[in-house]
């Protein structure tokens, strides 16, 4: 008998019809998660910090798209990850939007509540599993309250690099993809209502070990793009595993504090994002379709699997030796846009978008599940440098299995 890890590809679905020429409509909304009382955040596999401060409030977006009989959902949630059975809750509660097309990322800030059930060394975990089932709520509210308020817009869409100064390599300080793509919803006004930006990095300014929940730098991100009148902001990760974090290397003025830093960062990424879209010529009638597959990866790491086994969220399927994952290609006008269920390293980031096909090429990284660095055969425990992320990836095919199916996708998509 052949093992799970072969991979199976359970579904592709074409959206239904949306040639050029369709009347383009979106809404975004927003919800505010933050626990009343704070409960403790997590960095990642372990223990969480219990939390003593706030800094900004947790927010969960919802970009809604709808042309002809086609409707697509953005969803960004900060988070560190917010796993496939948590997006599944969502999409059983949400009636508006095609549950495969409802796309579902984390920011992956450091100073969120668990929403994994780490173990926490004691025989339990600090995820709390009531006000995960109440974020769930909120993320299905925020998809129906923004597909009921559709109305006609245009898109603007644009790709270039950004300033230094906000996101290097932490292992290999250049190896990092400066591009930042933008996708901003207009209305018929010319007044901007939403603008996505897709950036690879780690928003980990303050981290976990602080007690300060926060959604790091992805807060004042988002302040300074609707003030700025770029409308609601909502941001979705790209390839940002192995290790694309914040830069703060300095040097710093005296008394800089981590949250001067979080805003100076998600000022200068917002105040780059505005300027990258504001030549790009408006689109009112894009094409617009969504493609999905579900594919298994075997879960070979130790780790990941006793967390996947002992999770209290219900993650394992069967003996958790394998982890199902839904990757979504959107087309949007001239953009491209592959879902990536995990923190792939920027070599496969790069490899990705060269193979999209799209003038715009984005990947939404941690998006339909967030369990680990996707890694290629080569990089899995071939140096010391990389042994934390190896040992935190799910197997040793990951990456190649998510590149061979990805491109399959786009293949069959380009074909339909």
């Amino acid at each position: 008998m052949k093992r799970a890890w072969l991979v199976s590809v359970v579904f592709l679905s074409l959206s239904l019809a949306a040639p050029g020429g369709e009347e383009l409509r979106a809404a975004i909304a927003v919800r505010v998660v933050t626990p009343d009382p704070l409960l403790p955040v997590s960095g990642g596999v372990g223990p969480s910090t219990p939390a003593t401060e706030l800094e900004g409030e947790l927010n969960v977006r919802a970009l809604v798209f709808e042309s002809g009989e086609t409707r697509v959902a953005f969803v960004s949630t900060d988070f560190l990850g917010f796993p496939a059975v948590l997006g599944e809750r969502v999409r059983e509660r949400v009636s508006s939007v095609p549950a495969e097309h409802i796309l579902i990322g984390a920011t992956h800030t450091h100073s969120a509540p668990d929403c994994y059930g780490f173990p926490d060394g004691k025989g339990g975990t600090d995820a709390d599993m009531e006000y995960l089932d109440g974020v769930c709520d909120k993320i299905a509210s925020a998809i129906e309250e923004a597909a009921s308020s559709l109305e006609p817009v245009s898109v603007r869409i644009a790709t270039a690099k950004v300033a230094e100064g906000i996101a290097y390599n932490y292992y290999a300080p250049e190896l990092y993809d400066r591009r930042c793509s933008v996708i901003q919803a207009v209305a018929t006004d010319g007044e901007p209502l939403a603008t996505l930006v897709n950036y690879a990095i780690h928003p980990e300014v303050l981290g976990s070990k602080r007690g300060v929940l926060s959604p790091d730098l992805v807060g004042p991100l988002y302040e300074r793009i609707e003030a700025a009148g770029g409308g609601k902001g909502i941001f979705m990760n790209g390839a940002q595993g192995g290790m694309i974090t914040a830069d703060t290397r300095g040097p710093h003025p005296e008394g800089t504090e981590p949250w001067d830093e979080c805003v100076r960062i998600g000022h200068l990424l917002a105040d780059e994002a505005l300027r990258i879209v504001a030549k790009a010529r408006p689109n009112k009638d894009p094409e617009l379709r969504c493609h999905w597959r579900e594919v298994d990866f075997p879960v070979d790491s130790p780790i990941l699997r006793t967390i996947i086994n002992a999770s209290p969220l219900g993650i394992a399927d069967g003996d958790g030796s394998s982890l199902r994952a839904r990757i979504n290609l959107v087309e949007l006008g001239d953009a491209r846009i592959l879902t990536i269920p995990g923190e792939a390293l920027p070599n496969i980031g790069y490899y990705l978008k060269r193979k999209l096909g799209g003038r715009h090429n984005l990947l939404f990284g941690l998006t339909n599940e967030a369990f680990g660095y996707i890694l290629t055969k080569e990089d899995w425990f071939s140096f010391d440098r990389y042994d934390y992320v190896s040992r935190t990836c799910l197997g040793e095919r990951t990456g190649e299995i998510l590149i061979r199916e990805s491109l399959a996708l786009v293949e069959e998509a380009a074909g339909r």
